[in-house]
């Protein structure tokens, strides 16, 4: 048995529900580093954009399966829906937490926010592709609208993950490294995704 069929007979017997305990476990360590005041001077900050770096990371995550299945065999895709839901937990919190304690429900502030700065609202915009999907997250979803409505549908990951790879890139204003190379990864994989795309649509000398 090769290396690949090695790997794939293992991921058959982990179910992934597996996923959900092993994903919060990132949140309990926030938690704790926040009330032991292990986030800095500012905890409220630190804990607002390490949630929403899980969230980006675990979006790029959910992305990046099927080019690891389609490239070195390895198949995750059963997985995938787990990794969606744990990214939109933590895009969720990250929202809550800049709404509760960063600006603590001061709304005439989010209000100004949401209309004003460019990062916010891309931020909302991915938070706002994300929720249909997180709620179409199941089986029964699939079967009543039919899956190629549901695939169609399911296409606003692309927009979720370029909103907050552009949000977290203009919101970090001296643009260091790391927002550039999450900003080019989501760029490429979405890329990727529409190349595929058009490789499967036949020719028009093809037709017929």
């Amino acid at each position: 048995m090769d290396l690949v069929a090695e790997v794939n007979g293992t991921l058959r017997r982990v179910p992934p529900w597996v996923l959900y305990p092993i994903g919060v476990v990132p949140l309990g360590l926030l938690i704790w580093q926040a009330l032991s005041g292990g986030l800095g001077v500012d905890p409220v900050r630190g804990l607002e954009h390490q949630l929403g770096l899980y969230g980006l990371q675990l979006l790029l995550a959910g992305l990046m399966v099927t080019p690891l299945r389609r490239w070195t065999g390895v198949n995750l895709i059963r997985y995938r829906r787990a990794i969606g839901l744990l990214a939109f937990l933590y895009v969720s919190l990250h929202l809550l937490t800049w709404v509760f304690l960063d600006l603590q429900l001061r709304w005439s502030e989010i209000g100004a926010d949401l209309v004003k700065r460019p990062y916010i609202i891309l931020g909302m915009i991915g938070f706002l592709a994300m929720v249909p999907l997180a709620v179409t997250s199941n089986n029964a979803s699939v079967r009543r609208m039919g899956a190629a409505a549901w695939a169609r549908l399911h296409q606003l990951t692309y927009v979720a993950v370029l909103a907050g790879a552009a949000h977290y890139l203009i919101l970090v204003k001296a643009w260091p490294m790391e927002p550039i190379l999450y900003a080019l990864v989501a760029a490429g994989l979405v890329a990727l995704r529409f190349f595929w795309k058009a490789q499967r649509r036949p020719r028009a000398g093809q037709r017929g």
